[in-house]
């Protein structure tokens, strides 16, 4: 997509994926909240791997990163919120959550078979900044062990509910539906069932549809 030097941020996702993420996705665009960053972005343009990356180093990047994006949801935005934050004091946060077992089934079914797997059906850049943002400094290099990984998973909702004014965020389980979403973003309720995305076949199936 073509972008702009200037980033209207509306909305930041802080919650991990595989919490319904890219219903989400969906659901923000169907409000006119679009264009809405994902981690499935970096699979169709992998340059932007590198300046996730940078934005390690220097977080003014996450402007340039995030140009011509009214919403950003998913893995890498969920690690940066804090960040994001305060580059943008008046976008709203959303929590999305689920259940931590079936959280965790999803994760190690989805993106750490993606991740660790010896041949990728993500190009090279953006399997390198998914290892490096999400196994390593997410999960410590340790996202195969369930309790270690599903402890991480509820100290970072945690800490998001602790860092995030209330008035400012909205803890959300996809399976709730419009109304909530809805009321928080103070958008209409639209005429039409929320989006049911991203079974574990829908999103093998991206990456191996948009592998660059």
């Amino acid at each position: 997509m073509e972008t702009t030097d200037e980033s209207n941020l509306e909305v930041i996702g802080a919650g991990f994926g595989r919490t319904g993420t890219l219903s989400m996705r969906a659901a923000l665009g169907k409000l006119g909240l679009g264009p809405v960053h994902h981690m499935f972005e970096v699979v169709k343009a992998p340059e932007q791997s590198s300046r996730w990356l940078d934005a390690l180093e220097d977080s003014r990047v996450l402007r340039e990163v995030l140009a011509g994006y009214r919403s950003a949801v998913d893995w890498p935005t969920c690690y940066f919120y804090r960040e994001l934050m305060d580059l943008y004091p008046q976008a709203k946060v959303i929590l999305t959550h689920r259940e931590p077992r079936g959280w965790y089934k999803s994760i190690r079914n989805t993106i750490y078979r993606l991740l660790t797997a010896k041949t990728s059906d993500m190009p090279t850049d953006q399997v390198n900044m998914a290892r490096r943002i999400v196994m390593d400094l997410t999960f410590d290099g340790r996202l195969g062990e369930e309790d270690y990984a599903i402890n991480v998973f509820e100290k970072h909702n945690a800490a998001v509910k602790a860092a995030v004014p209330s008035e400012r965020l909205l803890v959300f389980d996809v399976r709730e539906g419009w109304q909530p979403l809805c009321d928080f973003l103070d958008k209409p309720v639209p005429d039409e069932p929320f989006p049911q995305t991203n079974s574990t076949e829908e999103l093998i199936g991206h990456f191996r549809t948009n592998k660059a």
